[in-house]
């Protein structure tokens, strides 16, 4: 991800809505949500939540798949990545402890179900 791709990503998180939208996309993991159901999580009308989307997608924070009539929305898991990349590329600067607290946060955020962590 370059300076430009991040700036995008941020202008595109930088709303409540959309933010709302990415964090219950994440949440509800690869099989994504239906844009409606979406819309009831985050509370907003549909036809608002499609605005959010389209900001979303052009930044490559979220992806879509029909099936049958519904289209279904998942988080871009590769460009939410490239941006936290883009973000912790230059933190440690030769000094590990700068970035652990993060690393570590990250590695239980992965693997570990919010009522199972330390």
């Amino acid at each position: 991800m370059d300076e430009r791709q991040a700036l995008a990503a941020f202008a595109a998180l930088g709303q409540e809505h959309r933010l709302r939208v990415v964090r219950a996309l994440v949440a509800a993991g690869p099989d994504g949500v239906a844009a409606g159901a979406l819309a009831d999580a985050v509370g907003i009308a549909g036809n608002t939540l499609s605005f959010h989307l389209k900001e979303l997608s052009h930044a490559g924070l979220v992806a879509s798949r029909r099936e049958g009539r519904s289209v279904i929305y998942t988080a871009a898991y590769a460009g939410l990545s490239d941006l936290i990349r883009f973000l912790m590329r230059d933190c440690c600067q030769g000094r590990p402890e700068v970035c652990a607290p993060a690393v570590e946060a990250l590695a239980l955020a992965a693997c570990c179900p919010a009522g199972d962590r330390p």
